[in-house]
């Protein structure tokens, strides 16, 4: 059972956690009280070091407050991080206006916050702090008190200079924000696909067991049938012949027969290997494949070929990475096909093919020999864009596990061949 990237699990991957924001937190308040200190009792130069030493002991009246309220070991709520974020951005514009502004060289920091928030935050809140950031760095660029200096010398650089630091500052911050939000986002992205086929795969495995559990069942349950039985007789033979409850027991008996053979058939299911949660036919298999699919606009079409002779066509021991591997290529097939989708299973004494095409825009000449790749846009239309690719890497890999071959190609439309041995398919996995 194929899942879509719209239906992929969703894990709390937009959240930190306390222990880790708080240390980042205690750093940032360490590092901001070292450098009050170093430069006005090393440096002796003069600067406002009450309301500065206050804002630094606001942050860490903050961080005291977050611990007691929140466990260490818990991930903290994203509003929470986002306010979090957007107070450590306030109080930060306020330490640089009152040191220099923009001329201050630790102006850049202003950034990290950003960063954060694009690592853990949403698109959303990440872009709304950002927001902020332009707005109080804007600010700073022209309302700020002189930057500590020498006694009876000032640092006033031109405007020009401060407008240059303002721009660096906001294309920094562009860059890196983007830059961050995009690697966290492929790799959450990634960890979803890998969750969510990995949970497809126990399901799968779940169902493969059914077998051994209800050969199980029937082990037990036949000593008790069989005392049944046993009993039964015993009560048919001494009723007189026009009991009225004659009818009964014998009904009892013939019951208890019956559900003993039932048993039986269960018990057998692995050894005798005609049971669907064990093995199935080629064309069964597709049959689960496509069956999800017919009902969403796009004419599949599944054709069965090769040898007409029974006794050599494939049978196939079920195996969870083949269902969602073809699963999965057959829905990304519907997804860019204009009307139609086939499937063609063939094969001879040796292999077993199956290739699944569409009539849609195919392949983009430029990634053909990449696709399969993790991060590789299959393809794009007008009103559809490429995913990363992670659906069609993880089917190949999945495929590629069970000893098949998966070459793809254009034709009209995209081709996708999956080959096997078929030995291959013949084994139990």
């Amino acid at each position: 059972m194929p899942l879509s990237q719209t239906h992929l699990i969703q894990l709390e991957t937009r959240v930190v956690r306390v222990r880790t924001l708080l240390f980042l937190r205690w750093i940032a308040i360490l590092g901001q009280l070292g450098a009050i200190l170093f430069v006005s009792f090393v440096l002796g130069f003069e600067l406002p070091t009450a309301p500065c030493l206050g804002l630094v002991a606001l942050s860490a009246w903050s961080n005291v407050f977050l611990r007691v309220k929140f466990a260490d070991d818990r991930r903290m709520p994203e509003e929470w991080t986002n306010g979090v974020m957007t107070f450590d951005v306030l109080q930060l514009g306020a330490q640089l206006m009152l040191t220099g502004g923009l001329t201050n060289p630790f102006a850049f920091l202003i950034i990290a916050p950003v960063m954060v928030s694009a690592t853990t935050l949403s698109a959303n809140r990440t872009l709304t702090l950002w927001a902020i950031v332009f707005l109080v760095s804007t600010m700073l660029a022209v309302v700020y008190m002189p930057l500590p200096w020498y006694a009876g010398e000032a640092f006033n650089p031109p405007f020009l200079f401060v407008g240059g630091v303002w721009l660096a500052l906001v294309c920094s911050l562009s860059f890196m924000g983007f830059y961050a939000y995009r690697v966290a986002e492929e790799r959450r992205q990634l960890v979803n696909a890998l969750t969510a086929t990995e949970l497809v795969l126990n399901r799968e495995q779940n169902l493969q067991a059914l077998d051994g559990l209800a050969a199980a069942a029937a082990h037990e349950l036949g000593t008790p049938l069989a005392t049944i039985s046993v009993v039964t007789r015993e009560l048919e033979r001494e009723l007189e012949p026009d009991s009225p409850i004659g009818d009964d027991i014998r009904l009892l008996r013939s019951q208890s027969e019956r559900c003993r053979n039932i048993l039986g058939k269960l018990k057998n299911l692995r050894e005798d290997g005609e049971s669907p949660l064990v093995r199935h036919s080629v064309h069964t298999l597709l049959e689960e494949v496509v069956g999800p699919h017919r009902d969403k606009g796009i004419a599949v079409r599944l054709d069965v070929l090769g040898l007409d002779e029974d006794e050599n066509k494939p049978i196939i021991w079920r195996n969870p990475a083949i269902h969602y591997g073809l699963g999965n290529l057959v829905e990304n097939a519907v997804e860019f096909a204009r009307s139609a989708v086939s499937v063609t299973a063939d094969w001879n004494q040796d292999a077993v093919q199956i290739v699944i095409a569409d009539d849609g825009p195919g392949f983009p000449d430029d990634v053909l020999d990449r696709i399969g790749d993790p991060f590789v846009s299959r393809r794009r239309t007008q009103d559809k864009a490429g995913g990363l690719g992670l659906g069609i890497f993880i089917a190949k890999t999945l495929l590629e596990r069970t000893g098949a071959s998966v070459v793809f190609e254009n034709d009209e439309g995209a081709i996708t061949s999956v080959t096997w041995p078929r030995d291959a398919l013949s084994r139990e996995r």
